[in-house]
């Protein structure tokens, strides 16, 4: 499996990926491991998709990244999710 993911901080700061392993990655992010994501901690998983194929999670990361509309259709099908306090 390979998943697409959300995280978001208690700065309200967002941050997505794809992983084939959502359980070490998150961990990852929460540890320092992970450069763009080191000074925000703690993250929160808020959202994530499974994909059987890595094109396809891959190709999925890129559109929510490159395309505005896309994440922000997203967010707002979540928005309850983002609006949870993170403590």
């Amino acid at each position: 499996m390979f998943y697409v993911y959300l995280l978001k901080n208690k700065f309200d700061k967002t941050y997505m990926g794809y992983t084939a392993d959502l359980r070490n990655r998150f961990k990852d992010h929460n540890y320092g491991r992970v450069k763009f994501t080191k000074l925000g901690r703690p993250w929160n998983l808020v959202y994530y998709e499974a994909f059987l194929s890595k094109k396809d999670a891959q190709l999925r990361e890129k559109t929510l990244k490159n395309y505005g509309s896309t994440l922000g259709q997203l967010k707002q099908r979540i928005s309850n999710s983002l609006i949870i306090s993170i403590k």
